[in-house]
């Protein structure tokens, strides 16, 4: 039996983070941490932070100045690499395999834009040609697989994962197409919400908060575009969920709060 303590969180540029990284983990003490939209270059990752801190175990798939997800562990696993999904060159994926056999994939999907049309914003059609293919790739994982899939998936798929639903219909992150596709992923793998196992889904459930509002706290104009997801051969392994909305309110934030599950497997 494994007990480990997972973390997703979009860093928006670790370099310049790295002591929010470093208060979070002094604070929550994960085992594992996923961070995505990293900005960095593999060779200019600063991995010896992380090793400093009891993290000796990297995965990375980065790029110069955009996108980039890193996976970190104390404990150890065996470094799987990246897709290269829609065949883009974009650092969006890596897996590794942590004991007993269960493959950890930490994704950011494609933000989209601001225009939820397909045909004149390429951005939206790169989105859902991305979805399409995750689904695609869960379709064609070992129905009995051991599997964690994290991550900045982009969308906030129930109504109550934004602040209004209505008012979000038409913008990118809540839109009925990208929460179709969604659904359409997570049947492909009958791939369990772990955050909705622990919030119940008619209970408002946030992971970001735009840069925009004056005070993001007080507007509470939130969406949950971060998410923890297990194939139901792990479907009993979460003990816990938490969104750390703290994070949120430190100086120089990330506009996304971690996300931590605790995991016995």
């Amino acid at each position: 039996m494994t007990t480990a303590r997972l973390a997703t969180w979009n860093i928006n540029s670790v370099r310049t983070r790295l002591e929010l990284v470093d208060q979070f983990i002094r604070e929550a003490a994960p085992d594992i941490l996923c961070l995505q939209e990293t900005k960095v270059q593999d060779h200019m990752f600063p991995v010896k932070f992380f090793a400093e801190r009891g993290y000796e175990h990297a995965a990375l798939a980065g790029q110069k100045a955009y996108h980039g997800v890193a996976t970190f562990s104390r404990i150890p696993f065996e470094n799987r690499g990246r897709i290269d999904w829609c065949g883009k060159g974009d650092a969006r994926h890596v897996e590794v395999v942590l004991p007993g056999g269960v493959a950890l994939h930490n994704f950011y999907v494609p933000a989209g834009g601001d225009e939820p049309d397909a045909a004149i914003n390429d951005k939206f059609a790169h989105k859902l040609d991305f979805l399409d293919e995750m689904t695609r790739w869960s379709e064609d994982l070992p129905k009995d697989g051991k599997h964690i899939l994290v991550g900045d998936l982009n969308i906030a798929p129930l109504e109550q994962d934004v602040w209004d639903h209505k008012k979000l219909l038409k913008v990118v992150s809540h839109t009925p197409i990208e929460v179709e596709r969604m659904k359409d992923l997570q049947v492909a793998h009958d791939w369990q919400d772990v955050m909705r196992q622990f919030v119940p889904e008619e209970e408002k459930l946030y992971s970001w908060w735009s840069y925009r509002a004056r005070d993001w706290q007080a507007a509470n104009k939130g969406r949950r575009l971060d998410h923890i997801w297990v194939s139901p051969a792990l479907k009993d392994t979460p003990r816990s969920m938490q969104v750390m909305e703290d994070a949120r309110g430190w100086e120089r934030p990330s506009d996304h709060a971690p996300v931590l599950v605790d995991f016995e497997f």
